[in-house]
């Protein structure tokens, strides 16, 4: 019976090899059929038919429905796992190093409410801008140097808004200055088992040594919805109100997708569009993390397509399941990713040659010119002598 196992086996690792040789680009829709005709040609003993038939079936199914994903957006790293389990439902290049650009703000935020959770800080409190918080490039809300403003609503317009200005605020308030609170940011991230992230600043603007994965970022994810429930409405908030301005948020999967309840979105050259995302279905919630996507239209298609994926090939990785903490090494390097020359180094831009305009006076004038004039013809009527 053994051996008739194994060449049972055999058989059908040598028919799906020639299979995928013969169509190397099938996607689900049109090649499945050939992949059960395929199949169909290796006679198993029924035993193992009745045993092994569902797991193959859904092996080779969720194969190639993870080959179209792919196929379909392939952009940099991505990531997609259920959030109660920690299930994998999909992972490319999940451990390369990346820039996290606004990410950044989650981990921030993360010990805003660890601070919060302490009593160090409390959403009455009050935030100052200094001299280096207003110094800040933008996304800000450029207060006036020395203005205040509330714990409450500075937390909103830091995942909202995605303020750096504000984001160095609570820096200095929780650290003391940047780089107290960076060490901070270190310190947690190695607790969460984000391996491979480095943070030099708050707020996520350029720099060579603030580097993370989309497997980290999932690992910051699952930790905030975890850790602080009580504030997982704030990165479901599609804009906020602060005087008589309304910012909006960057996230326009809140306004897209169905079931869409958070989390952050980021962008700098280097980084490309990246977007931390979370949608929930039928009591299941899906996080999806994308990094380098070429622009907001590109990011927002291809999270929606890894939160499809996710919810509808759940069930078919149970039967291979992959957790957070695996680590493929295959795909770690030692520098980063870099998406200025496809984002925003597009060479020259060319210059308009403009056509002069004639005056409206002299194109009313020729078409004068144009028109012809028609006198009408009257008919002289004989004038009658006067006998």
């Amino acid at each position: 019976m053994q051996t008739q196992k194994r060449l049972w086996f055999q058989s059908l690792i040598s028919k799906m090899t020639t299979f995928r040789a013969k169509h190397k680009n099938f996607q689900k829709s049109r090649k499945i059929s050939s992949l059960g005709k395929v199949l169909a040609q290796v006679s198993a003993p029924s035993s193992i038919r009745k045993g092994l038939a569902a797991p193959l079936i859904g092996f080779f199914l969720l194969t190639a429905s993870l080959f179209t994903a792919s196929h379909q957006a392939h952009a940099g790293p991505a990531i997609v796992f259920d959030n109660k389990s920690d299930l994998i439902l999909y992972a490319e290049e999940a451990d390369r190093l990346w820039h996290p650009a606004s990410l950044t703000k989650l981990m921030t935020s993360y010990l805003v409410f660890e601070a919060i959770k302490a009593n160090k800080l409390s959403m009455e409190s009050e935030l100052y801008n200094s001299k280096y918080a207003r110094s800040q490039p933008p996304s800000k809300i450029g207060l006036p140097l020395g203005a205040k403003i509330k714990v409450k609503d500075a937390i909103e317009i830091l995942i909202v808004k995605s303020a750096n200005d504000v984001a160095v605020m609570f820096a200095e308030k929780i650290g003391g200055s940047v780089p107290r609170f960076a060490k901070m940011m270190n310190n947690t991230a190695a607790r969460l088992g984000m391996r491979s992230s480095n943070f030099i600043n708050p707020h996520g603007l350029p720099h060579s040594g603030q580097v993370t994965t989309a497997r980290d970022m999932a690992l910051l994810a699952r930790a905030l919805i975890r850790d602080f429930p009580e504030y997982n409405y704030l990165y479901s908030i599609g804009s906020v109100k602060l005087g008589k301005r309304r910012m909006r948020s960057h996230n326009d999967l809140l306004r897209t997708y169905k079931g869409a309840d958070g989390m952050k979105t980021g962008f700098i050259c280097d980084s490309g569009f990246n977007v931390v995302a979370s949608a929930t279905r039928d009591g299941r919630r899906i996080i999806a993390v994308v990094l380098g996507s070429k622009s907001t239209t590109a990011r927002r298609k291809r999270a929606t397509k890894l939160l499809d994926h996710g919810f509808q090939n759940y069930w078919w990785k149970t039967l291979f399941p992959f957790s957070l903490a695996t680590i493929d090494n295959s795909t770690v390097n030692r520098s980063p990713g870099n998406m200025r020359g496809i984002v925003c180094n597009r060479g020259p831009a060319k210059k308009r040659v403009y056509k002069k305009k004639r005056s409206s006076k002299k194109k009313y004038k020729k078409k004068r010119v144009k028109k012809k004039s028609v006198k009408r013809k009257v008919k002289k009527k004989p004038i009658k002598k006067k006998k």
